[in-house]
C-alpha cells in the first residue's frame, strides 16, 4: 500500500512539474493583440444585437398569441373585471417600456460600437435627462400603485352590506370543508382542540354553541348566483391558501388564525358551460382523455367543466390534489340542495 501511495505522488509531482513548465513557456511568448476586437468584430457584433432584437420581439409577440389564454380564465365575479382591467393595463404598460427600452439599448449598442480612431464622448451629468428618467417612472409606478390600492380595497371590503351569506372554508393536508352558516346564516363556534373524529365532528364545533347547531358541513361548495359570499378561512396544520381562478379570490389559510374574502359569483355553472372558449377546451381535453383511454392510461374518463376551489401554497406530497368542486347556480336551486343537507345537531344525533 505504502509503494503505491508512493508511485501517485510521485505522478502528481511530475504532472504538477509539468504544468509548471507549460507555464513558463507561455509567458515567454510574446503577446499578440488576435483577441482584441476590430473594427469588422465590433461592427459584427452590432448587427447580432439587432438579430437578438428582432428575436425578443418575435418571441413576446408569439408568447402573447400562443399563451394569453392560459393566463386565466375569464372572470365571475362581480369584482373580477377590475382586476381583469388593472393587471391588463400593467401588461400594456410594462410591454410599451420594454419595447422602447430594448430598442434604445440595442440600437446603442450598434450606433456608438468601438471604431479605430473614434474617441467616445463622456458626460458628467445631465440634469434634464436625469429628470425625464427619472419623473415618467415616478409617476406611471404611482399611478399603478394608487389603482392597485383603489381596487384592493374595494375587493378586501368584507362587510355585512346586503345579506351576504356566511361560509367557512377548512383547509387540512390534503383536502377542503365547507360549512354553512343554516338558516340563521350564523357560524357557530369552533375550535381545533374540540375536534372529535370518533363523534364526527371534524372541524371542531362548539356543540354547546347554540349557533352550531344547523350547520351545514359539506365536501362541495355551492353558492348562489348574483349574492354576496362572505368567506371565512382556518387550517388545521400548515399554511395553505384558497385559489378560486375565476372569481380572482385568492387568500391563505393560516392556523390559528382566521382570514376573510369576499366576493359576489356573477356566472352560473351551467351558464359558463356554455361559453365556446369552454366548450372548445372541453372538447380538446377530452380528446386527449380518449386517447389515453385508448393506450390504457389512468385518469382517462370525460371530464365536464367545473369551478374548482384549489391550494395555492406548496403544503406537502399531496398538495396537487387539494381541490373542491364549486357550484354556482340559482337561488332556488341553491335552497333546495341546502334543505337536503344534514345539519351538525343531526349528524351529532346520529352519532349518538
Amino acid at each position: 500500500m505504502t509503494t503505491l501511495l508512493t508511485i501517485l505522488v510521485l505522478v502528481l509531482v511530475a504532472i504538477a512539474i509539468w504544468q509548471m513548465t507549460k507555464i513558463f513557456e507561455l509567458s515567454q511568448i510574446k503577446a499578440d493583440n488576435s483577441q482584441v476586437a476590430n473594427d469588422k468584430d465590433n461592427k459584427n457584433n452590432g448587427y447580432l444585437m439587432f438579430a437578438f432584437l428582432i428575436f425578443i420581439y418575435a418571441i413576446t409577440i408569439f408568447s402573447f398569441w400562443k399563451y394569453t389564454k392560459v393566463l386565466l380564465p375569464e372572470a365571475a365575479s362581480d369584482h373580477g373585471s377590475s382586476y381583469d382591467e388593472l393587471m391588463l393595463w400593467s401588461f400594456v404598460i410594462i410591454f410599451i417600456v420594454q419595447t422602447i427600452t430594448q430598442a434604445l439599448l440595442h440600437y446603442f449598442s450598434y450606433k456608438y460600437r468601438g471604431e479605430k480612431g473614434k474617441k467616445a464622448l463622456f458626460y458628467a451629468d445631465n440634469d434634464r435627462l436625469e429628470f425625464i428618467w427619472t419623473i415618467i417612472p415616478v409617476v406611471v409606478l404611482a399611478g399603478l400603485i394608487l389603482w392597485g390600492l383603489y381596487t384592493w380595497t374595494n375587493i378586501m371590503d368584507v362587510n355585512d352590506e346586503d345579506d351576504p351569506l356566511i361560509v367557512e372554508l377548512y383547509a387540512q393536508q390534503f383536502n377542503w370543508t365547507a360549512r354553512y352558516g343554516g338558516g340563521d346564516n350564523v357560524l357557530g363556534g369552533a375550535n381545533v382542540r374540540m375536534i372529535d373524529i370518533d363523534r364526527a365532528n371534524v372541524l371542531g364545533l362548539d356543540e354547546s354553541d347554540p349557533y352550531s347547531g344547523d350547520d351545514v358541513i359539506v365536501k362541495e361548495l355551492h353558492l348562489p348566483v348574483g349574492r354576496k359570499v362572505n368567506f371565512r378561512f382556518r387550517s388545521q396544520d400548515v399554511l395553505h391558501s384558497a385559489y378560486m381562478p375565476h372569481f380572482r379570490a385568492q387568500m391563505n389559510c393560516v392556523p390559528g388564525m382566521i382570514t376573510e374574502f369576499s366576493f359576489t359569483p356573477t356566472i352560473t355553472t351551467e351558464e359558463m358551460r356554455l361559453k365556446p372558449d369552454v366548450i372548445d377546451k372541453v372538447k380538446r381535453t377530452n380528446a386527449i382523455r380518449a386517447e389515453r383511454a385508448a393506450n390504457g392510461e389512468p385518469n382517462s374518463d370525460p371530464w365536464e367543466f367545473d369551478y374548482v376551489l384549489l391550494c395555492n401554497k406548496i403544503c406537502g406530497k399531496s398538495h396537487y390534489n387539494m381541490q373542491m368542486k364549486i357550484i354556482v347556480e340559482s337561488e332556488e336551486d341553491y335552497n333546495a340542495w341546502m334543505e337536503s343537507q344534514q345539519t351538525f345537531s343531526q349528524l351529532m344525533a346520529s352519532m349518538n
